[in-house]
């Protein structure tokens, strides 16, 4: 079986069996970088959590007495999230769903959170991914972001993102408000050196 090169773009079906385990971010908690913007009163209105996995930033915004919505490409992810919402007594909604797709789910989104989908999309999806962002995101609205950095060592795991990348990604019609040094906690190790990027629709 040939083996998938370092940083290569994954696919549906390569996330389907990690979820067969517990895949590596699925720390069962929300990631502190998030965290600390939810107890800092950053997410507003209505909440979407784009590459959700099992929940827990979607039920973090829901604990606030947000309108939460989670999509995952990912049915076992999803299904997971939906067992959690119901066993916290939150309120939350969780969909099977493309990020490729946003438009289609036929809404706007204050808050849009993204830990650890970004940085798995290849170049032309990336590009498609902020495309539907745009549409998605009214102006006035934010979206936070989490990801590998190229201050991470190391050729495993997903690609590390440049500053510049996140920049010249949102140059169109976005405000990047700030990148930030931040930490990805995972099951296996110490926490990932990543970004959290602040950036408002414009």
């Amino acid at each position: 079986m040939e083996e998938t090169p370092p940083h290569a773009p994954r696919k549906p079906e390569d996330f389907e069996a990690m979820y067969r385990e517990r895949p590596p971010w699925d720390i069962g908690r929300p990631q502190p970088a998030f965290l600390e913007l939810a107890e800092a009163g950053e997410l507003r209105g209505r909440v979407l959590d784009a590459g959700c996995g099992t929940g827990e930033h979607t039920l973090m915004a829901a604990g606030l007495g947000l309108d939460a919505t989670g999509i995952d490409a990912v049915a076992a992810a999803i299904g997971t999230a939906k067992r959690k919402a119901q066993e916290r007594g939150l309120a939350a909604r969780f969909l099977v769903w493309n990020a490729l797709d946003l438009v289609s789910l036929g809404q706007q989104f204050d808050t849009v959170l993204d830990s650890g989908l970004f940085h798995v999309l290849d170049d032309s999806d990336r590009r498609s991914y902020v495309d539907n962002l745009t549409a998605v995101i009214p102006p006035g609205g934010r979206y936070f972001l989490l990801c590998f950095s190229d201050r991470q060592p190391g050729g495993f795991g997903p690609k590390r993102i440049k500053q510049e990348e996140i920049r010249t990604s949102f140059a169109a019609g976005w405000r990047v408000d700030a990148i930030e040094p931040a930490t990805l906690d995972n099951t296996m190790g110490p926490g990932i050196l990543g970004w959290r990027a602040r950036i408002t629709r414009v």
